[in-house]
């Protein structure tokens, strides 16, 4: 790097010179690949957690290199100091690399090579020579953009999943505050969008909350795994330009610096060719927004009406739902967290097309990032703001849900288990085309007395509780024996 007294400063790289205003924090490679790939309007700055890894993990090889005896002190407690200065505070425009950028990542570690070694040769201004602090020869000391971008993947995700879970932990506790206060509350159950049997609002919101409680579980072990990373492996597997010292004090520093403890994967060549590790990465992200889909998708359902549909549920009104009809509310918020899934289940495809790869490295790590972490960033702001403005406020209509499920023909299953189903499919047929209640077409088929039906159908709650039911159907049984 040559300082010239127009304000800019020439650089050098294999391809050949670029000037560049003294201000810009990186470099020449940097610059290039501004120019080849800005597409998106989205750089390596904008995932959350990335360059902050990429930048952790420079600073754990610097010390990793002084303390092997490999780095002079002086430049590597310069680059510790740079990235000590960058971790307090990533300015999105010293790291302008677009997102869709290829060479599995090169412009993205080249950047922030570039910018610590920027700094770090400002650090150390008085020392002689042009460029006290090269990017590849000292910032990248032992390791290679092969090796570092998945790594600084494992360390941004398993971040972003941290922040996926809590978000998730928000929403079972408050689908088990619903569980709980609606544990009493009868509604009619929907199989194939048809009647069923009774079930309890509690029950339905459990079957939700349990999903999610499952779902946390696999993140926390998506979250463990992210914990191995193949730093050391270099270019291609052999650990080639990384002394034994290096890779293990690497590990060392890095498990101090960021309070978790990493270690290097089992097998360095599987490490760099494969990418099944996202597979699962995006598997479990796909089933928490297919499971969250089908939980918004049954509340506008639930919630369909209020004159003409289920009615069975008030969700919260936050905004007026038409332009042209007064008064209508829609289900905005399980409507915008459909379309979040919609999201996920999308990149998904992307990322299962990007894990093929090829030959000794996955290439495609950008797209693989730039999908997972939207899908972690998308479902962990918008799951809270569901949470607080659908879930919390959610109101059930009792007459509605009791009346619906009293008036289910799906009551005559207990008429089967005590006449059998012949006689009670000629009640619920009778009941059908009468629009008659199956206690009511019991009674006029001949089948039972007013009494007993009433003792049987009196309460339906009964029927959403296997051992009521039985105790129900025991009595029943009891009673026509006297």
């Amino acid at each position: 790097m040559e300082k010239r007294n127009d304000g800019f400063r020439l650089e050098e790289d294999a391809l050949g010179t670029r000037l560049l205003p003294h201000e810009t924090a990186y470099g020449i490679q940097t610059a290039r690949a501004v120019e080849n790939f800005s597409i998106s309007g989205r750089s390596i700055a904008d995932i959350e957690g990335f360059v902050r890894a990429i930048i952790l993990i420079k600073q754990a090889a610097a010390r990793a290199n002084r303390r092997s005896g490999e780095l002079d002190i002086v430049i590597a407690n310069a680059i510790e100091t740079a990235a000590a200065e960058q971790l307090a505070g990533i300015s999105r425009e010293d790291y302008p690399v677009d997102i869709y950028h290829g060479g599995g990542g090169t412009a993205a570690n080249m950047n922030v090579n570039e910018v610590l070694a920027n700094r770090a040769s400002e650090v150390l201004s008085g020392r002689k020579g042009p460029d006290p602090v090269h990017p590849n020869t000292h910032v990248n000391m032992g390791q290679s953009t092969n090796d570092v971008i998945p790594s600084a993947m494992k360390i941004a995700v398993g971040g972003e999943l941290a922040g996926l879970k809590e978000s998730l932990a928000l929403l079972v506790d408050g689908l088990r505050e619903k569980e709980v206060a609606l544990a009493e509350m009868v509604k009619l159950g929907r199989t194939c969008l048809q009647d069923a049997l009774p079930v309890t609002f509690g029950q339905q919101f459990s079957g939700y909350r349990a999903a999610f409680e499952r779902q946390i579980a696999d993140v926390e072990g998506l979250e463990t795994a992210c914990l191995g990373l193949p730093l050391g492996a270099t270019a291609i597997g052999t650990s080639f330009g990384a002394s034994a010292q290096y890779r293990q004090f690497v590990f060392e520093e890095l498990s101090t610096l960021s309070g978790k403890m990493f270690e290097v994967e089992e097998n360095l060549f599987d490490a760099l060719q494969n990418a099944d590790h996202w597979l699962k990465v995006s598997a479990t992200l796909k089933a928490v927004a297919v499971t969250l889909s089908k939980l918004s998708a049954d509340l506008r359902l639930m919630s369909s009406g209020p004159r003409a549909g289920l009615g069975e549920i008030t969700l919260p009104a936050v905004q007026p739902g038409s332009s042209i009809m007064p008064g209508k509310i829609n289900p905005v918020m399980p409507e915008m967290m459909m379309q979040v899934a919609f999201r996920v289940i999308g990149n998904d495809a992307t990322i299962t097309r990007a894990a093929e790869g090829e030959l000794d490295l996955n290439v495609w790590e950008s797209i693989i990032l730039e999908a997972v972490s939207e899908s972690v960033r998308l479902m962990r702001r918008a799951i809270p703001l569901f949470v607080s403005k659908c879930i919390a406020g959610i109101e059930v209509n009792g007459d509605v849900g009791l009346g619906d499920a009293s008036g289910s023909l799906a009551l005559s299953t207990a008429l089967a288990s005590i006449y059998g189903y012949p006689s009670a499919s000629a009640v619920a047929k009778h009941a059908a085309g009468q629009e008659l209640s199956i206690g009511a077409a019991a009674i006029d088929c001949g089948l039972m007395s007013r009494e007993d039906a009433e003792f049987l159908f009196a309460d339906v709650s009964a029927f959403t509780d296997a051992g009521r039911t039985e105790r129900l159907l025991s009595s029943f049984r009891d009673r026509r024996l006297r």
